[in-house]
């Protein structure tokens, strides 16, 4: 497994080893101990999630707070851009982005750390996406920052986006209250109880 930091601090993209043979692929795709000690990654892990999206779907940008989740996110099928936003409102980084291609068969994954924004957009025909969250969906702690915000400025892929209603509605990051975003004590808690 290789480890890579990125541009923006605690969010990580992660190669794990693919065992390639003449019946296919087989890969570890988490493993408690190995990803606490070569990545860091240690809160537990209480939900997955799949998703499965058609040509130019973008999901996103969405957090919780409270009820924060860190996500490691892996493409079983497909290929997306896969994008991360600080919005931990005290940090130096804050509303800073960083975006990956994340692919089925390089089965690379990225580590969307508590605090962040995440969201993709599909690049090709579809694509199903797990990812393994650190707290439940809650619903009443969802919190959202529109895609397309000239502030955080993101490069997405060409082409015009799918969205849901709900997305589209999203607002501008200037537009959410500092206090209703998390802060950078708020990001390292795990699960509530």
């Amino acid at each position: 497994m290789k480890v890579f930091e990125t541009p923006l601090p605690g969010v990580l993209l992660i190669e794990p080893r693919l065992f390639r043979d003449s019946r296919g692929v087989l890969l570890e795709a988490w493993q408690a101990e190995r990803y606490r000690r070569e990545a860091g990654i240690s809160l537990p892990f209480v939900q997955d999630t799949v998703s499965r999206s058609g040509a130019g779907v973008l999901r996103g940008l969405h957090l919780q707070h409270p009820r924060a989740q860190g996500k490691l996110v892996l493409v079983l099928s497909g290929a997306v851009f896969d994008v991360a936003v600080d919005m931990r409102s005290d940090s130096p980084a804050f509303g800073r982005w960083f975006g990956a291609t994340l692919d089925a068969d390089t089965a690379r994954q990225m580590w969307v750390p508590p605090g962040f924004a995440h969201g993709f957009k599909v690049i090709g025909d579809h694509a199903v996406v797990l990812y393994k969250c650190t707290d439940v969906y809650a619903p009443e702690a969802e919190i959202g920052v529109a895609w397309d915000d000239p502030d955080i400025a993101i490069f997405w892929p060409e082409g015009a986006p799918v969205l849901s209603e709900k997305d589209r509605r999203l607002p501008r990051l200037a537009d959410i209250p500092r206090h209703t975003l998390p802060r950078m004590a708020d990001a390292g808690r795990g699960p509530v109880a």
